[in-house]
């Protein structure tokens, strides 16, 4: 299993959760939340995180892509006992940004996941306005 800084285990470092219930049909044959679901689990926080920056892409007439996605298991996650998502702003740059999260199971970090989003238009990247900026940063994880 992954390490993971310490501040990565605490689920106060994140100002926003979710929490995602498994299905039966996410387990692998050991009886854990298998890596795919998990995979699901931490998208289905991903977009929920992001309605909160209040106004949807097409809205701006841009697109949010995945650029990249680290995810760490820490822990074996089981069934039927519902996780929690953590989620948090990491880094902010001009058009990109890297969302911090993990899930807790029974209040103990069982994976982390690292996304990193980049704000796409007609013509290339888009800058992020000062709007979402200020919502971003008023989310921000706690590494402390």
């Amino acid at each position: 299993m992954a390490r993971a800084e310490s501040w990565r285990l605490d689920p106060a470092s994140y100002p926003v959760s979710m929490i995602i219930a498994p299905r039966f049909g996410d387990l692998d044959p050991l009886g854990h939340i298998n890596n795919v679901a998990m995979a699901s689990i931490f998208e289905t926080a991903r977009v929920h995180f992001h309605h909160l920056l209040g106004r949807h892409p097409a809205d701006q007439g841009v697109r949010w892509l995945v650029a990249a996605v680290d995810l760490k298991y820490v822990e074996e996650a089981h069934f039927p006992y519902d996780v929690v998502v953590r989620s948090g702003i990491g880094h902010i740059g001009n058009s990109s940004w890297t969302l911090f999260s993990a899930a807790f199971q029974k209040d103990e970090c069982v994976a982390t996941c690292d996304t990193v989003m980049v704000m796409k238009g007609p013509k290339g990247k888009r800058i992020i306005d000062d709007d979402i900026r200020a919502v971003m940063e008023a989310n921000a994880a706690c590494r402390s």
